[in-house]
Order: structure tokens, then C-alpha cells, then sequence
């Protein structure tokens, strides 16, 4: 096909939210659903992730991704065909985009901070994985030695039990007697 019959388009891709744990495959998806249509991609975005107006699929979140690619306007049918069919695609919107020049579209392109944003993520998740494998550690420490030490911010047994009031003289709105703990023995 010649640049000719293609046209200009923009995207945009509503995924869930749970798609934002693994950015990098999220955006892979989009961009995999561009290219089997042969789409020529411009601009590519994470664009926003919020709460959405009402749920979709059971999703109160969700992840967009906007974009800007050039594609002949028989596949615009496929596009949508492909995003009907993958699962993780909860809406998408196409809409042609010749009222933008190629600088406006190129200065839209987010490939960069997207980049930025998976390996930060990435790196942020081991930190996770390295400070819950070092609790786990000491857990198991712990549990090898004997009983584990009290924690300086864990409160004691005693803290723990409900305080009984003190019964006033003048007070006569409950009897004593309905404030005392029933005992562990009752079936």
C-alpha cells in the first residue's frame, strides 16, 4: 500500500488497571494490536490512569494509553476486530486526526517517560520483593529460635484487654454484673 491511501489516526485504549503492575506488557499489547493491523505508529503514551466513571467489567480503575499512527482506512475494521478480541482491552476509541500536524503528533509521543515510568516500577517492585523476603528472614529466625521478642511497637497483653469501666456510686444506668467478660468455658 502507498503512503498515499493511508490516513492519520488517533487511539485511545482503555485497559484495566491491573495491567499498570506490569506496564511494559500492557504497552506491548497496544502497540502488538497496532502492528497486526499494520498500523505505522507516530506517537505512543501512557496517557493517564484513573478512576473511571462507572465500572467496566468489574473494573472501578483504569490504564490509557493514547497514540498516533498511520493506517490504511480499511483496517481501521480489523482495528477494531483485534480490540473486541483480546480481553484486556476494556474500551478503545478510534478517530482520524488530520487536524494535527506530524510535530504536534511527534511532541505527543511519551516513549521516553513510559521508559522511565517501567523501569522505575521495576526497580520500586524489588525493593518490595527485597524488604518482604528480609520480614519473611526474620520471621523464620524467629520461629527457630524460640518465641519471637516483643515488639517495642507491639502492645502487651495487657494493653490488649478491654479496660472494664469503673462502676460510680451515682451511676445506675447499668448493673456491674452485665460488664463482667462471660467466661472461655461456655460451649
Amino acid at each position: 500500500m502507498s503512503n498515499t491511501t493511508k490516513k492519520i489516526y488517533e487511539a485511545l485504549f482503555l485497559l484495566p488497571q491491573s495491567s499498570g503492575a506490569d506496564l511494559g506488557n500492557a504497552a506491548e499489547l497496544v502497540k502488538g494490536i497496532l502492528q497486526k493491523v499494520e498500523a505505522e505508529l507516530i506517537s505512543f503514551r501512557k496517557w493517564d490512569e484513573r478512576r473511571l466513571a462507572y465500572e467496566i467489567k468489574g473494573n472501578k480503575r483504569g490504564l490509557y494509553f493514547l497514540c498516533y499512527f498511520r493506517m490504511a482506512g480499511e483496517q481501521v475494521s480489523a482495528l477494531d476486530r483485534q480490540c473486541f478480541l483480546s480481553d484486556d482491552v476494556l474500551r478503545h476509541m478510534v478517530t482520524r486526526a488530520d487536524h494535527l500536524t506530524m510535530e504536534q503528533m511527534q511532541a505527543a509521543d511519551g516513549a521516553q517517560e513510559l521508559a522511565d515510568e517501567i523501569k522505575l516500577r521495576a526497580e520500586q517492585g524489588q525493593d518490595r520483593a527485597s524488604t518482604a523476603t528480609a520480614i519473611i528472614d526474620r520471621t523464620d529466625a524467629n520461629a527457630e529460635g524460640g518465641s519471637a521478642p516483643a515488639s517495642e511497637d507491639a502492645p502487651s497483653k495487657a494493653e490488649d484487654a478491654p479496660s472494664k469501666p469503673e462502676a460510680d456510686a451515682g451511676d445506675s444506668s447499668e448493673p456491674v454484673a452485665a460488664e463482667a467478660a462471660p467466661s472461655g468455658d461456655s460451649a
